[in-house]
């Protein structure tokens, strides 16, 4: 969840571009943390270039964005469909614009893939392994570029989705900072149209993006260190709490104990473009943790350490499981997201990335990037874990 310009600037700050003491609920024993130590990771090179996943139950299938990398020898960008088991490439579905971000609506077989670099999103049939649509969000706007020679560019850039299937609506966070104000987009999915632009993100970038279907809500995080949670009835912000995660990333939401989990990043790079882009910005915590939140509140209830660099999470829930990646320790940890208490971690070099669950067999995906030292051609790789 996932953290240049565009999800560019979230890869290469983030990646887009990562203690409070609370009460905790009861401990789970330890035969159930036993039973969490997971098998050796199984891994494969698929592609350049890959950034988020997703799982699909109705298909069978994993789906992984690809953007080809950048530059002149940049490889076609792509979706990726695999073999949950092998790992495979099944089929790949072009795209005409490079993909970072994806989220999925399974029972209506989309796959909505983020164009960061181009304010766009393309929308797939992962049932007929086609794109189907493009949304552009914004057009281009007169700018500066890094010599101050005028050219025409987006003001914006994207990082997570999220989709509302009952009503049909996609929402996607537009980067923001300096002078331009994040946003958040809200698209009709039947019409494939921009039905309002919502405000009031920040004078920062937002990377994190939950979805609280029950409670109607999206929550969302930005880099002033705010928790914003916005109404998808009104589509309107409803709340604004200050915290003291600095580098507020990811977040998963569990609905049944009204938590959000954020990972708290604490990343060098992020804390230079804090300093340079936020007015007053002094830096007060050095992250690597999770930080939990009351979803209503905003208060904060916990906070727990975690490898360098923490940047994908997600929660399964029914098993209370909370999987973390690490993207500077280059591992993927485990956590019993009841008592906090580690359960374990896998070592996944360079930069595990984004996280996808076959919640049915209890297997977890995960992107893994390369590194500086590795080769600028060379593809990244998907890693499946079993518990």
């Amino acid at each position: 969840m996932m953290f240049r310009s565009s999800l560019l600037a979230a890869a290469a700050l983030s990646v887009l571009l990562a203690g409070c003491a609370g009460n905790a609920p009861t401990a789970t024993g330890a035969a159930s943390q036993a039973a969490a130590q997971p098998a050796q990771a199984q891994r494969q090179a698929v592609a350049r270039g890959i950034y988020e996943l997703a799982y699909s139950p109705r298909q069978n299938a994993v789906f992984v964005a690809s953007s080809g990398g950048f530059g002149a020898d940049a490889a076609p960008a792509k979706v990726l469909r695999l073999n949950p088991q092998t790992l495979a490439v099944e089929r790949e579905i072009p795209l005409a614009r490079k993909g970072f971000g994806v989220t999925l609506d399974d029972a209506a077989g989309r796959l909505y893939v983020g164009n960061t670099v181009d304010l766009s999103v393309t929308v797939v049939d992962i049932v007929n392994n086609r794109v189907v649509g493009v949304v552009q969000l914004e057009e281009k706007v007169a700018g500066k570029d890094r010599n101050g020679k005028d050219v025409q560019r987006y003001a914006r850039d994207l990082r997570e989705l999220a989709v509302d299937p009952v009503n049909k609506r996609l929402f996607l966070q537009g980067h923001g900072g300096g002078e331009t104000a994040s946003v958040l987009y809200v698209v009709n999915t039947e019409t494939l149209k921009v039905d309002k632009v919502i405000p009031g993100l920040g004078l920062a970038k937002a990377p994190g993006l939950a979805f609280d279907a029950a409670g109607q809500r999206l929550f969302v995080t930005n880099l002033l260190g705010e928790l914003i949670t916005i109404s998808t009835r009104t589509l309107e912000v409803t709340q604004r709490i200050q915290t003291d995660a600095e580098q507020p990333m990811n977040i998963a939401f569990d609905a049944a104990t009204q938590r959000l989990f954020v990972t708290d990043q604490g990343a060098e790079n992020i804390r230079k473009y804090q300093g340079s882009s936020i007015p007053g910005f002094v830096s007060k915590h050095p992250g690597n943790r999770v930080a939990v939140f009351d979803a209503n509140t905003g208060r904060q209830l916990h906070s727990f350490a975690t490898g360098a660099g923490p940047m994908g999470i997600l929660l399964d829930a029914p098993r209370k499981r909370l999987y973390v990646t690490n993207r500077e320790a280059g591992t993927v940890s485990l956590y019993d997201s009841a008592s906090y208490a580690p359960l374990g971690t896998v070592s996944l070099p360079t930069h595990p990335n984004s996280l996808a669950l076959d919640a049915q067999r209890n297997v977890l995906y995960v992107s893994v990037k390369n590194g500086q030292k590795d080769p600028k051609d060379a593809a990244e790789s998907v890693a499946r874990i079993a518990f």
